[in-house]
């Protein structure tokens, strides 16, 4: 399978999304497991959906929520990427990073190796000032690759897009700076 990625990773290559990836999307969206941190899983209705706005944002801001493939066998596994916020809160508007990826992909060390690349290119190429995450605040996993990339938490908060879901609502932030990145990886 040839792929156009706009950027790799040591094993993973990101692109742009396509609409042949709807189908296996949906599936990952379909299941409870990688949905367990969310409201509710999402129909092939909602997914399309979702895939449309970050075709749009891609258009605006030039990254999105990317689609990433493994390079060796060229399965899609699901995204990371970046995403402009601008819901209500002490620290937005800001660019967020953020993963999902399907089982199969659990426990490899993909979403902390996609997740430094995603912070690469917003620090080298897109000349960003700083880099948020968000994720519930039962969400250990994503907590753990929040950690481990070099982001510090900021804030416990109440998200305002879960409020109708009491008990997703409550929710972390971490934050890494430009700075402190450049600090972490001037001997890398």
């Amino acid at each position: 399978m040839n792929r156009d990625y706009l950027f790799t990773s040591r094993r993973l290559g990101f692109r742009n999304w396509q609409t042949n990836d709807i189908k296996e999307f949906t599936g990952m969206n379909a299941d409870a497991d990688v949905m367990k941190h969310f409201p509710k899983t999402l129909s092939k209705e909602e997914t399309k959906e979702f895939v449309d706005r970050l075709q749009v944002h891609f258009k605006t801001h030039g990254y999105n929520y990317f689609a990433v493939d493994i390079l060796e066998t060229g399965e899609f596994i699901g995204f990371i990427g970046l995403a402009f916020q601008t819901y209500a809160s002490s620290f937005t508007p800001a660019v967020d990073i953020g993963w999902r990826l399907k089982k199969r992909a659990w426990g490899r060390g993909y979403a902390t190796e996609g997740a430094k690349r995603c912070l690469q290119l917003a620090f080298t190429d897109l000349n960003l000032d700083h880099i948020i995450a968000t994720c519930t605040k039962q969400n250990e996993n994503s907590e753990h690759v929040m950690k481990k990339i070099g982001m510090k938490k900021i804030s416990e908060f109440n998200h305002p897009k879960l409020k109708e879901y009491p008990e997703y609502e409550v929710c972390l932030c971490y934050k890494i700076t430009k700075s402190d990145w450049t600090k972490a990886n001037e001997y890398v």
